[in-house]
């Protein structure tokens, strides 16, 4: 095996394939990519059982071949080299010899049929989406996963899948993020899947916020979303769902209208003497402003007050302010709504006369 490639024309797939592979492995060939050549075109794979990631790339090449090398020295190695650098890459006598110039580098190699794949032949159904709305989907709603959750299902994002809608769906069982969008999907029947939260980040790095289309499969147990030269692919969490629509507060009868910025601000410098592990803040709702109080261990205190539209009776909730920060930053818009009932019931944030986009968060005791 062997070609010549420019060090701008290899580094981009792989540093595109390098975020799959973890530094401790299991399997000593994890930690090698899979590269392959055939006629001209260069594909680049990595992998963590979990998850694929298949980057392409065009070289002026009639040779054919294949073998693994370790992903970090190979990406390390061509970061050091100038950047209009053109390497010689050689596989020898189970090594890959690199050459630039007067720079010699020499990988060792492991075989290429040892690579792991993972099966994608159950497909069910696929449909194209636009990299923007995808990337909205998840922007808007994967900050509330779970992270090491015994409720492994929770650990992951939620996709329903309907012939004209996509909506996705996160919570940590604190707190509840919902976002949906129009897309026509061709598929038959409605279908739920759960994508793992390491699966979700990564497909969330490679996206764009561009209009390109991309193809996404649905298998039995994986799913596969198709860039014009990078393929993703990952296992699906094998489990239901808790029902999030019962969550969600129906009959809320306080309604409050903040403008986002001020609201932020207000909930942003409070939050600077709130307890570091707790992130405990009180809000006091009354007609026409609100109160932010917060204080910690150290009897410190801070306070803060921002007007509202509303016009109602007085009432006192605790937040994790972390939770609600994030609810507002996610929401496109000016002005934001908070639907509250009582200081024991959960809010529901959202913009004002859209719901394409909703959080819930639940109340906390201080």
């Amino acid at each position: 095996m062997k070609f010549e490639i420019l060090r701008e024309a290899v580094l981009k797939p792989l540093q595109m394939v390098s975020g799959v592979v973890e530094k401790k492995q299991t399997l000593p060939i994890l930690s090698n990519i899979l590269i392959n050549l055939d006629q001209g075109k260069l594909t680049i794979t990595a992998t963590d059982l979990e998850m694929e990631v298949i980057a392409t790339t065009q070289i002026d090449s009639t040779a054919s071949g294949s073998t693994t090398v370790p992903v970090r020295k190979f990406m390390d190695t061509c970061k050091t080299l100038a950047d209009d650098s053109l390497i010689k890459f050689v596989v020898d006598n189970n090594k890959a010899i690199l050459t630039s110039k007067k720079t010699r580098f020499s990988l060792t190699t492991m075989p290429a049929e040892d690579f792991p794949v993972i099966d994608t032949k159950s497909q069910l159904f696929g449909f194209k989406i636009k990299q923007k709305d995808l990337k909205r989907l998840i922007d808007k709603t994967s900050f509330a996963m779970a992270f090491q959750d015994v409720r492994f299902y929770l650990n992951g994002l939620l996709f329903e899948i309907t012939p004209h809608c996509i909506k996705t769906v996160a919570t940590d069982g604190h707190r509840l993020a919902i976002c949906s969008a129009e897309v026509e999907t061709g598929v038959s029947d409605e279908s739920s899947i759960i994508i793992p939260r390491k699966g979700v980040l990564e497909i969330a790095r490679l996206l764009e916020d561009s209009n390109e289309e991309i193809e996404v499969i649905v298998g039995e147990n994986f799913i596969r979303v198709i860039f014009s030269d990078v393929t993703f692919t990952s296992k699906l969490v094998d489990g239901k769902y808790p029902n999030y629509d019962s969550v969600i507060p129906k009959n809320t009868d306080k309604q409050i209208h903040a403008d986002k910025t001020s609201l932020r601000q207000c909930l942003i410098r409070t939050s600077i003497l709130s307890n570091e592990k707790y992130r405990g803040i009180k809000l006091a709702i009354r007609s026409g402003y609100l109160k932010a109080t917060a204080n910690n261990p150290d009897h410190e205190e801070a306070e803060d007050e921002t007007p509202i539209d509303y016009d109602g009776e007085t009432v006192e909730i605790g937040f994790n302010v972390n939770y609600l920060l994030d609810a507002i930053t996610a929401l496109d818009t000016d002005t934001v709504e908070l639907n509250i009932t009582d200081s024991n019931g959960s809010t529901l944030v959202k913009a004002v006369d859209d719901e394409s986009c909703q959080y819930v968060v639940m109340p906390m005791r201080l």
